[in-house]
């Protein structure tokens, strides 16, 4: 982690400027959560932010969620609303090098805030991160947008290319049930891990 990069990102969280975020948890996850019957799969939710999701996750008795974020801002004020809960560990730190796996990676707002450049890098850590069977699940911004970001949009073209290098695509494809904010910019998408390497 770099301390410009450091500065960037706490600079963004302690003034506001998170255009990507919602103020509330992701309907596409939470549809996709509420299916879910094992309540112990360990779960990551990287550059969790805001993190409305984990809110969703704690009341409905799921036991082991790690949520990660670069900035401590962000996991202060996480742990703030959520409180000191058993089954939740907060990671302040780099994505790029947690060295633990899991069996669910949770994708709400962390891969369209970071660069482009990044993303294969991105898929290859979730490769590292995942269980064999394990699965990432989320959203992605179908969209370009015209400002310079953060955050940063593609194409499902793009997304399908990338992310089949190294998962195989469950499913990948518009959402019928985004947040108002989103309706017609946001895809769902679930990958595996299949192999053990």
């Amino acid at each position: 982690m770099s301390d410009t990069n450091f500065a960037f990102w706490n600079e963004k969280y302690k003034s506001g400027q998170t255009p990507w975020q919602l103020d509330i948890p992701s309907p596409p996850i939470i549809a996709y959560i509420s299916q879910l019957k094992d309540k112990n799969l360990k779960i990551l939710i990287p550059g969790a932010g805001q993190g409305f999701e984990l809110d969703y996750l704690v009341l409905h008795g799921f036991s082991n969620i790690h949520v990660c974020d670069i900035v401590p801002h962000a996991i202060e004020s996480l742990s703030k609303r959520i409180g000191n809960q058993s089954g939740v560990k907060y990671i302040t730190g780099d994505f790029f090098e947690l060295n633990d796996t899991y069996d669910l990676i949770l994708e709400q707002t962390f891969f369209c805030a970071i660069y482009p450049d990044l993303r294969k890098a991105y898929v290859d850590k979730i490769h590292t991160l995942l269980k064999k069977d394990g699965k990432i699940a989320g959203v992605l911004f179908a969209t370009h947008f015209v400002n310079d970001g953060p955050p940063f949009g593609g194409t499902m073209s793009v997304y399908k290319e990338l992310f089949q290098q190294k998962l195989h695509i469950k499913i990948m494809d518009m959402c019928y049930n985004s947040a108002k904010p989103r309706k017609g910019n946001e895809l769902f998408f679930i990958c595996e891990k299949t192999t053990d390497n």
